[in-house]
């Protein structure tokens, strides 16, 4: 899953109707550059990716030569709530696909998130045991004995971290 392909659609989305610049700027201002990764031009490339792909509709602005605008379509939005509902329930290497779930989590009702996060939970409990076995049983090559130490206790920490953010859900605190 693309962190921002999630990104980008729940950007238009949340605006409506968006050109480059606007959904750029509005990621910039969550530094998305910083934890995402995202550049400029990978959003420009993503914009036009997301409507080939028939999600964001298009309408040129004919008084501004070159500028597009988008909106989020009903196949852009099942997209965007299929991303949002994967990256929140199924465990990622990469930090980025959480967090721009992470932007997102009003999207859905709270009931349905924190189901999704317990979903999360369950399976970085069980990547963390299964890592942890195989360490026991001596299935791993020695030499990768810290990688492997590495992952378990990410797992376990990234359990603990989404835990605690179920808790604060549950309570109707705000999700940080």
């Amino acid at each position: 899953m693309s962190a921002t392909r999630l990104l980008v659609l729940g950007v238009v989305r949340r605006l409506g109707l968006a050109h480059g610049y606007l959904v750029g700027a509005e990621l910039e201002s969550w530094e998305a550059g910083q934890w995402a990764g995202l550049r400029s031009g990978s959003i420009y490339h993503a914009l036009r990716q997301l409507a080939k792909d028939g999600l964001l509709d298009t309408t040129e602005v004919h008084e501004w030569p070159g500028r597009v605008d988008y909106a989020i379509n009903d196949k852009g939005e099942a997209e965007f709530l299929r991303l949002l509902r994967s990256a929140l329930s199924v465990p990622d290497r990469r930090p980025e696909v959480f967090g721009a779930a992470l932007a997102f989590l009003s999207a859905l009702p709270k009931e349905e998130t924190i189901a999704l996060l317990k979903e999360r939970s369950r399976a970085l409990e069980d990547e963390e045991a299964r890592i942890v076995t195989a360490a026991r049983e001596g299935t791993r090559p020695e030499h990768l004995a810290g990688l492997f130490d590495l992952h378990a206790k990410q797992a376990a920490g990234d359990a603990a971290w989404t835990r605690g953010l179920i808790v604060r859900l549950e309570r109707g605190e705000p999700p940080a």
